[in-house]
């Protein structure tokens, strides 16, 4: 099987939009008021979920993406916004007055969830005419609609969407939820987990009961596909004009499975945008599936990890932002192509002729460069108050479009010492008037047997003076 390239898919998503928040902290004593533990606070995260989640899971493989929903007129709106328009997705949302946006607070403390609070109210009783005005004409610049359903109430009349699809000659992948899938009837496909499909069609003794209500309920409601998602026991495809295609599970060790069902969704309706058949795409949503299952904390899948899955060890692997976790399977498949990996870091903010001259002629050190990148926080730690002018997500995705660049990774340390310990680069590179005692990482790097090299900077050119000159002339 040949990866598509999926920057060629144009998604759009309608659905269920929430904020997750997550509190954490160290507990170490029991309230005297309650028999609860007492959770010093000292981290707060916020990360897109639901609908949210899935756009950036696509968004994520390289897509572009359009997201439709309904919210509240209130700040985690512009969070929630805000976290995903740095993933460069076109966000269309419908603001209710006296709706909140759904958020979902999570206290965490040691890794474990003690407590969850919902803030929720049904968007069901919302008129979505607007909803449905603008879905009517974006649907014409995609090539696949997810509706990603989380019974919260923006998807309380999914036939309309389904039928203006339809009429545009749009295939529709929905996520499913609640027990009357008859919502859901004339889509191209459904992806239900195993517990949704039995609390529709009620409890099946074995195998062959299973797959006869599942085929019945794909009849029945004029489904052109029905993908079951099945845990450890894999998936299977039941379509209309052929038997019943089951993918066994193929992840090797399950770490945690939040989020798997999104990317699902995502890396299928991708792979069909592409024009991939149904059963090729469950096959890349299947290996999608057990890469993700495989990491802890995260749910979302990049080409590179799906290129290696695959085997694809003789394709170029896809460039752009990375995590750390999948800049390592990168690296590992660049070394065995016996190329040289370069690596440098810096903060980026305002990207200019001497950045990428610099970056050029590290480049041509190796033959692939990763790019390390200060978060916001840390930048604002290193040049004081008001920088960064561009946050992170957006600095990366310039870089990430560069030419000499293959790989970006963003870190929140001080230094990148951890970093580059981890990924032990074949050639370590700063810039400036640096000695190699002074360069974060160049000890870890030259005991692995790589090389540390000092590159000059261009002169007359620095973000600092940019900005110094553009704040003189306003």
């Amino acid at each position: 099987m040949i990866l598509p390239d999926f920057s060629n898919a144009r998604v759009l998503i309608v659905g269920d939009l929430m904020l997750d928040r997550y509190w954490s902290g160290n507990t170490g004593r029991i309230s005297p008021e309650a028999p609860v533990p007492v959770v010093n606070v000292d981290g707060s995260e916020d990360r897109p979920g639901g609908a949210a989640n899935v756009a950036i899971n696509v968004a994520t493989l390289g897509a572009t993406v359009t997201l439709l929903g309904l919210c509240g007129n209130d700040s985690n709106a512009d969070i929630l916004r805000d976290r995903l328009t740095s993933f460069d997705i076109n966000c269309q949302f419908f603001p209710v007055e006296g709706m909140d946006t759904i958020t979902k607070l999570r206290v965490m403390s040691r890794n474990q969830q003690l407590l969850r609070l919902d803030f929720e109210k049904s968007f069901a009783h919302v008129d979505k005419a607007v909803l449905e005005a603008a879905f009517e004409e974006a649907v014409d610049h995609c090539d696949i609609v997810i509706l990603s359903d989380y019974a919260k109430g923006c998807l309380s009349n999914p036939q309309a969407l389904i039928s203006t699809a339809k009429q545009k000659g749009k295939r529709v992948v929905v996520d499913p939820k609640g027990n009357d899938f008859a919502r859901y009837a004339g889509a191209s496909v459904i992806t239900p987990n195993l517990s949704e499909l039995l609390g529709v069609v009620g409890e099946c003794d074995d195998e062959s009961v299973l797959i006869n209500k599942a085929q019945k309920l794909q009849e029945d409601l004029l489904l052109d596909h029905l993908l079951l998602t099945r845990s450890e026991n894999g998936m299977t495809l039941f379509s209309k004009h052929s038997e019943s295609f089951h993918l066994p599970a193929k992840a090797k060790e399950v770490y945690d499975v939040t989020g798997a069902g999104d990317t699902v969704v995502s890396t299928l309706s991708v792979a069909l945008a592409c024009g991939s058949s149904y059963e090729d795409a469950c096959v890349l949503a299947n290996i999608a599936a057990s890469v993700v299952v495989g990491k802890l904390g995260t749910s979302t899948v990049s080409n590179t990890e799906l290129a290696v899955a695959l085997g694809e060890e003789s394709v170029h692997l896809d460039g752009g932002v990375m995590t750390p976790e999948q800049l390592e399977i990168a690296l590992r498949a660049a070394h065995n192509r016996g190329e040289k990996v370069v690596m440098t870091n810096g903060c980026f903010d305002i990207l200019h002729s001497g950045h990428v001259s610099y970056l050029e002629e590290a480049a041509q050190l190796g033959q692939r460069l990763i790019v390390a990148v200060n978060t916001d926080a840390s930048v604002t730690q290193l040049k004081g108050p008001g920088r960064p002018v561009n946050n992170v997500n957006r600095r990366m995705a310039v870089l990430a479009g560069l030419s000499a660049v293959d790989w970006v990774v963003p870190f929140s340390e001080e230094t990148p010492q951890a970093l580059i310990a981890r990924l032990l680069p074949d050639v370590l590179v700063k810039g400036g008037d640096y000695t190699v005692d002074e360069i974060a990482g160049a000890k870890e790097v030259m005991a692995n047997g790589g090389e540390v090299k000092v590159l000059g900077f261009e002169d007359g050119v620095s973000t600092t003076g940019i900005i110094e000159r553009i704040t003189a002339k306003s």
